[in-house]
């Protein structure tokens, strides 16, 4: 299956369940792409002692798992792009959205 998950929250444990939810697929054998969206770019900032949230980031992309970044929402926050979080494009969303056979958003 390919998956695709848009996060836009910048809740902790919302965050770090989505990214657990990338992870488990990928053990599965799926294809799955994250869409960082509003908030949700804020993502690498957002570790607590309960949800480290950057350790599951970095478990999804060595396990295969893609990450798009929402230019105009870092734009937006004056944040920059990084090495884990690539910056992307709407036309980015489009394409993995029609890509994908299931789509959540957390």
């Amino acid at each position: 299956m390919k998956l695709g998950l848009i996060i836009y929250s910048s809740d902790p444990e919302t965050v770090w369940n989505a990214f657990r939810l990338g992870n488990f697929a990928l053990k599965k054998g799926d294809a799955v792409k994250v869409f960082l969206l509003a908030k949700g770019v804020e993502c690498e900032s957002l570790d607590t002692d309960h949800f480290k949230i950057t350790d599951q980031m970095k478990a999804f992309v060595e396990g295969s798992g893609e990450i798009l970044t929402c230019g105009t929402c870092l734009k937006i926050r004056e944040q920059e792009a990084s090495e884990l979080c690539p910056l992307s494009t709407m036309s980015n969303l489009y394409d993995m959205v029609a890509g994908c056979d299931r789509v959540l958003s957390f």
